[in-house]
């Protein structure tokens, strides 16, 4: 019986822990897409793209590679780089090995925004992450995705 208990308290400390950290994601990208949007007509995913391809070797990386890094799926990952490209902020083109590849590069205006963006992301990132270290459900989560032991 003391077994099946323990699995019982340990699905429930995991729930509880998911939750925490659903919550506190949730806080913190709306905390991030209202700044983004209100000083750079920036989302939250557009920024992590360029952020993301501004960190790879020729800041290009196949769509599939993409989609699985931001958490798309595939047709809206299409869809995103699509508008972006429209924007003048990514391009396109074809794998020169693999005819069937197509990578997604960041383009020097995306650069120049995820540039101006950056300190503004950075900010809203720490404030989100001080309110939500004055909550006790957020508190501990916060202190150990800073490193710090409660």
């Amino acid at each position: 019986m003391e077994v099946q208990e323990q699995g019982v308290d340990d699905a429930v400390a995991c729930a509880q822990s998911w939750r925490a950290l659903a919550g506190l994601h949730a806080r913190i990208e709306q905390r991030l897409e209202r700044a983004l949007q209100a000083a750079h007509r920036l989302s939250v995913v557009e920024y992590s793209v360029l952020e993301l391809l501004s960190r790879q070797d020729r800041w290009h990386m196949r769509m599939q590679q993409l989609a699985a890094a931001v958490v798309l799926s595939q047709s809206a990952t299409t869809r995103l780089v699509a508008r972006m490209e429209d924007q003048g902020l990514l391009s396109r083109y074809l794998c020169e090995n693999d005819r069937r590849g197509i990578f997604t590069e960041v383009t020097e205006a995306g650069l120049r925004l995820l540039t101006e963006a950056r300190p503004t992301h950075d900010e809203a990132l720490r404030a989100a992450m001080r309110d939500a270290e004055q909550l006790p459900e957020f508190a501990g989560l916060v202190s150990a995705l800073r490193g710090r032991a409660t």
